[in-house]
C-alpha cells in the first residue's frame, strides 16, 4: 500500500482509531494485522517469506539467549543469518549472479548457461531483512534481550510505517515500545500528521513533479547533450531526497500518531562539507548498520591504512550491492567507497591547502567544500539512475556537447519550468534548514499552515500514486 494513496489515508485512521479503542492486550494483534494487510496489499503470497523468516529468526533468538555455549550461539546466528542472506540472494541477487556469469561465458566462448528464473523482487525485502538480522546479532552479542512474545517480534519486523523502505529499526529502539500503553495525545498526533502532511508536500509536489523531467532524459539519454545530462542529474539529487525522506517523513509520522518514536533517517545531506559528512546524513539507518554489522567487525579504521581502505571499499560495495541487482550500483557504491578512501588519505594535504588558499576566509572554504561534495554526490548519482553501464559512458563522453546549441534552447524553452521548480526547491530547503535551527516541524503549528500545506498538495501535487524510489529495494 502507497502512503500517497487513497487506501491509505482510508486504511490508516481506522488503524489508529481501532488501535486506542482495544484494550492493551489486543492491541499488538490489531497491529500485526494492519501490517499483514499493509504488506500483502502488494502482492499477498510474498508474506509468507516474511513468516518464514520471522519464525525462524525467532526461535533462533530463543535459542541463542537460552544457552551459553559459544557454539551453539554461533551455530544459531549463523542458521539465522543463512535464512535471511539466502531469501534476500535468491529473489534479488540470483538472476542477476546468473545473467553475469552467462555473459562471462559468452565472452570467454563458453556454451555453458544458467537458466533464469522467472520472479519477482518482494516489497522492502532487503530492508526488512536487515532489520530482522540486526535482532539475532544483537542477541548475539547480548545487547538484546530474546523476544519471547512471538506476536511481539512478527509486529518488529512488519510494523507497517517502516515494513517496505525503513528506517531500520534496531531492536533496542522499537521492541520495547510495543509494550507500552499509549493513549490518545492531542499533542502528539498534531506532530505526528505535520510529519505526515510535510512528507505528503516533499513527495507529490516536489518529488513527482521532478520525476517526468528526470525520466524523459535517462529513459532515452541517446536523444539529449550536456545540459539536459547536468539538469537531469540535478533534479534526480534532489528527487532522490525528498522521494525518500518523504517516505521517512510518513512513516515517523504515522508511528508517532500511534505513540511509537522511529530514528530519524535523514540530516539535510546536501549541506555535507564532506563525502563522510554525507553519509553521516543520509540514510542513516543503513549507514549506521553497514558501521556496526560490516565495517567495525572487519576491524574498521582500528586496523592500518591499508586494511581501513579495503574495509570501506568492501562496505561500500555492498552497499551498492544492496541497493540494486545491477552492476551500476554496485559501481556507484565503489565510487562514494573511493571519495572516502581519497578523503581520508589526503586529509592533511587538503587541510593546508586550505588555509593557503582561504586563510581566514571560512565562508568561502565552506562554500568550496561543500561544491566540491555536491558535484562529487551528482556524479555518483549517475550510475545509480542510469539503467545500464552503456547508458553511463554516454552520458559522460556527452557531458559537453550541445551547450551551445540544442541544449541551450531546452534550457530557454523551459525557463518559467525550471523557475517554478527552483522555487519549489528553495522552499522544501528552507523549512527544513529551519527546522534543524528550531525544529519547527516538531513544534505546535497553527492550523492555517497545515491547512495551506494541504491545499497545495491538492492544487500542485502529483496524484499519479507513484510508487517511492526505495521501494524497488
Amino acid at each position: 500500500m502507497l502512503f500517497n494513496s487513497i487506501e491509505y489515508f482510508v486504511f490508516f485512521p481506522l488503524a489508529v482509531f481501532v488501535y486506542f479503542v482495544l484494550v492493551q492486550r489486543y492491541r499488538v494483534l490489531w497491529l500485526l494485522l494492519c501490517s499483514c494487510y499493509f504488506y500483502m496489499v502488494f502482492r499477498p503470497v510474498y508474506v509468507l517469506i516474511l513468516f518464514f523468516t520471522i519464525v525462524v529468526d525467532y526461535f533462533a533468538g530463543l535459542a541463542i539467549g537460552g544457552t551459553e555455549n559459544a557454539k551453539k550461539r554461533k551455530m544459531w546466528l549463523v542458521v539465522s543469518l543463512v535464512a535471511n542472506l539466502g531469501i534476500l540472494v535468491f529473489f534479488k541477487y540470483y538472476n542477476f549472479f546468473t545473467s553475469s556469469i552467462n555473459e562471462l561465458f559468452g565472452f570467454l566462448h563458453i556454451s555453458s548457461r544458467g537458466s533464469l528464473l522467472d520472479i519477482l523482487l518482494p516489497v522492502g525485502l532487503s530492508f526488512h531483512t536487515f532489520q530482522a538480522m540486526s535482532y539475532t546479532i544483537e542477541v548475539y552479542r547480548n545487547n538484546q534481550k530474546p523476544e519471547k512474545n512471538f506476536l511481539v517480534y512478527a509486529l518488529y519486523v512488519m510494523f507497517f510505517p517502516q515494513l517496505v523502505a525503513g528506517p531500520i529499526e534496531r531492536p533496542q529502539n522499537l521492541l520495547h515500545q510495543f509494550y507500552k500503553k499509549y493513549e490518545p495525545d492531542l499533542e502528539r498526533i498534531n506532530s505526528g500528521m505535520r510529519l505526515i502532511v510535510w512528507g505528503l508536500f516533499k513527495k507529490m509536489v516536489v518529488a513527482d513533479r521532478l520525476a517526468p523531467w528526470v525520466n524523459t532524459v535517462y529513459g532515452n539519454v541517446r536523444n539529449y547533450s550536456g545540459p539536459e545530462f547536468v539538469g537531469a542529474t540535478f533534479l534526480f539529487a534532489f528527487q532522490i531526497y525528498y522521494d525518500f525522506s518523504a517516505y521517512t517523513d510518513i512513516a515517523r509520522g504515522s508511528a508517532r500518531v500511534l505513540g511509537f518514536e522511529l530514528m530519524k533517517n535523514f540530516e539535510r545531506p546536501y549541506a555535507a562539507l564532506s563525502v563522510r559528512d554525507f553519509w553521516r546524513r543520509w540514510h542513516i539507518s543503513l549507514s549506521t548498520w553497514f558501521k556496526d554489522y560490516v565495517y567495525v567487525p572487519l576491524g574498521g579504521n582500528r586496523v592500518g591504512v591499508f586494511r581501513a581502505s579495503l574495509n570501506l571499499l568492501f562496505v561500500f560495495f555492498l552497499s551498492g550491492l544492496w541497493h540494486g541487482a545491477n552492476w551500476t550500483y554496485v559501481i556507484w557504491g565503489l565510487l562514494n567507497g573511493v571519495y572516502l578512501v581519497f578523503g581520508n588519505l589526503t586529509r592533511n594535504i587538503r587541510s593546508k591547502w586550505g588555509e593557503i588558499f582561504f586563510g581566514k576566509r571560512e565562508f568561502f572554504r565552506s562554500f568550496f567544500q561543500w561544491l566540491t561534495v555536491f558535484i562529487l554526490i551528482n556524479i555518483a548519482w549517475v550510475f545509480f539512475r542510469v539503467e545500464n553501464l552503456s547508458d553511463a559512458g554516454y552520458i559522460f563522453s556527452h557531458l559537453g556537447s550541445g551547450w551551445g546549441s540544442v541544449g541551450g534552447a531546452w534550457i530557454l524553452t523551459n525557463l518559467n519550468k525550471l523557475a517554478f521548480i527552483g522555487v519549489g526547491l528553495a522552499v522544501v530547503e528552507l523549512v527544513e534548514w529551519g527546522n534543524i535551527k528550531t525544529k519547527i516541524l516538531e513544534r505546535k503549528v497553527l492550523i492555517p499552515a497545515l491547512v495551506l500545506a494541504v491545499l497545495f498538495i491538492l492544487f500542485f501535487g502529483s496524484f499519479q500514486n507513484q510508487q517511492f524510489i526505495y521501494f524497488q529495494f
